[in-house]
């Protein structure tokens, strides 16, 4: 069960002691039992709630006590502040192998009922429990009467014909603030040189700058968007069938991110978390069916155009400082015009 009101004064407790951001909070479970599992994610309450319950629904006496932040405010938590949280599930999957490539994360070994495919671990430390492509979501009354675009060229072309209609209603991520919304621009960036002309055209047209998926979302579905380019597709397939907005995952190439899971070494309840974990993995690859799969969308993408995230250390190549910054720099020079 959740509580609203204890959940906000345990987010201003914990704002006041902690450096990093709080974006929700809250307590599932019983709160009087003996043991209380404390999760740090970036996934919003609603997307992650079933699996929780799930979990509480086998088990009795505990409780789970689950706050939300950005990925970068979680790897601040973590790397920085050591703050004692005991699963950290984040879609930053590059900060997540940094995390447990630095030594700030403990080893598992999950049990032999769970058929894990080879890129969904790495070291038997950082788990994958989904795979949720990055998708664009349009406004059905902008793009009432004209062809959909299905590739990245399209949507240039499809920009190019109506700039006044799109002008300042573009939202994508700040990849300078958002974990995510960097590994997708890097990831794209390494994919295609297309995505660097969008990004020009976009940045000419007024981008808007966002640190979430979920807001970008909302922004189309109350029109105040046309248009939002790389969003998580599994937040806007969560909502269902909707009349405002359509949700694309373009065929010239779809990458498909890992939300991934890890015990940090500030755990004090690791042998509880190991359990949290082996239940996702139950659930995601054995016989169970995944909570969280009716939130993940399925799209007509031909499997040579999804582009899978590969784990491991491949991913810390644009983490390096010098690479960071020369990045950062020719994505600003084109988005901020």
């Amino acid at each position: 069960m959740r509580h609203p009101i204890l959940s906000l004064i345990l987010i201003l407790i914990a704002s006041a002691a902690s450096a990093f951001e709080i974006e929700d909070h809250a307590v599932f479970g019983d709160e009087g039992g003996a043991e209380r599992i404390r999760i740090l994610s970036t996934a919003d309450i609603g997307f992650f709630e079933p699996m929780i319950t799930s979990y509480l629904s086998e088990r009795s006496g505990i409780a789970i006590d689950y706050t939300v932040a950005g990925s970068t405010d979680v790897m601040r938590a973590i790397y920085e502040e050591n703050a004692p949280f005991d699963l950290v599930i984040s879609s930053a999957m590059d900060l997540q192998t940094k995390l447990a490539n630095d030594g700030r994360a403990l080893q598992h070994v999950p049990p032999a009922s769970v058929s894990l495919p080879e890129w969904a671990v790495w070291n038997n430390m950082v788990f994958a429990f989904t795979q949720e492509p990055a998708a664009v979501v349009i406004s059905k009354a902008d793009f009432e009467g004209q062809p959909i675009p299905s590739t990245r060229q399209e949507l240039i072309a499809a920009l190019r014909r109506a700039p006044e209609q799109f002008r300042g209603r573009i939202g994508t991520y700040d990849i300078r603030s958002s974990g995510l919304g960097y590994l997708f621009a890097t990831q794209d960036a390494r994919t295609s040189e297309t995505f660097w002309r969008l990004t020009e055209v976009i940045g000419a047209l007024g981008a808007q700058l966002y640190c979430c998926s979920s807001e970008m979302i909302d922004d189309v579905e109350s029109g105040k968007l046309a248009i939002a380019y790389n969003v998580l597709g599994s937040y806007a397939a969560g909502r269902g069938e909707n009349e405002n907005f359509a949700t694309i995952l373009l065929s010239d190439f779809t990458t498909v991110m890992l939300r991934t899971v890890l015990i940090p070494s500030t755990s004090q309840r690791p042998q509880i978390a190991a359990d949290f974990i082996d239940h996702m993995l139950l659930q995601t690859y054995g016989e169970g069916v995944s909570p969280l799969a009716d939130a993940v969308p399925r799209g007509p993408v031909e499997d040579a155009a999804l582009h899978r995230i590969r784990l491991g250390p491949g991913l810390l190549v644009f983490l390096d400082q010098f690479k960071s910054r020369r990045f950062l720099s020719e994505w600003e020079n084109a988005i901020v015009q």
